[in-house]
């Protein structure tokens, strides 16, 4: 797919789905529960305290990539070097997603054929990223900051796609859309720690309806 296809789908599909600290099989068992509520792009966080799980994390996008080819985009979170880039794009990566402004990491990103989205909070961030050749930028923590802010930070940056990440949820993520941003990535309160590990999917699935809903009619 080219960076515009994706792009597209993004602006289309509003929802990201962060699947964090999941070992692969049960990333598959929750991937299958998103996909079933109607997700269709999801990101895997690298795990920044522990670079030696760069390689598995690599090979649950690959997996994720190959077995959703076509029907659902996978990415990579918490990208935070051109390493982790490059391993994402071996991987049929579409995305890196980052909790920071790296301009080395966007631009590669950029050259390898994905779409970034690194995150940022200050006008002179966002700006910068979006200088720097990113796609989408994070506002990053979303509901921490408000949808105040979002309208504030838009009034004269209206012309770069935010998306909204930290803290949101089917109960706030319509306040975030009405206030500008073009989507969102939902963590915890979608792919939820508890319920992956007590197998309790349906939940899941359920949530993820709820957004794909809001995602339709906001």
């Amino acid at each position: 797919m080219t960076q515009q296809e994706i792009m597209q789908r993004v602006l289309e599909e509003k929802v990201i789905a962060i699947v964090r600290g999941v070992e692969t099989a049960q990333c598959m068992k929750v991937a299958e529960a998103l996909y079933n509520g109607g997700i269709r792009l999801m990101e895997v966080p690298f795990n920044a305290k522990d670079p030696s799980s760069d390689e598995t994390t690599a090979a649950c996008i690959a997996a994720l990539a190959e077995t959703y080819g076509g029907k659902m985009l996978v990415g990579a979170g918490t990208v935070l070097n051109i390493r982790q880039v490059e391993l994402t794009a071996k991987a049929g990566g579409s995305y890196i997603i980052a909790p920071n402004v790296d301009v080395n990491v966007i631009r590669r990103t950029v050259e390898l054929g994905m779409v970034s989205m690194p995150g940022a909070m200050t006008p002179t961030e966002i700006e910068t990223a979006h200088e720097a050749g990113a796609g989408f930028v994070k506002l990053f923590p979303a509901a921490e900051l408000g949808t105040g802010y979002v309208k504030a930070v838009r009034a004269p940056l209206s012309h770069i796609k935010l998306l909204a990440v930290g803290g949101i949820s089917e109960k706030n993520f319509a306040d975030f859309l009405k206030a500008g941003v073009v989507g969102a990535g939902v963590g915890g309160n979608l792919a939820n720690k508890t319920w992956i590990e007590n197998g309790e999917f349906d939940k899941i699935t359920e949530v993820a309806r709820q957004l794909v809903e809001i995602a339709k009619h906001a």
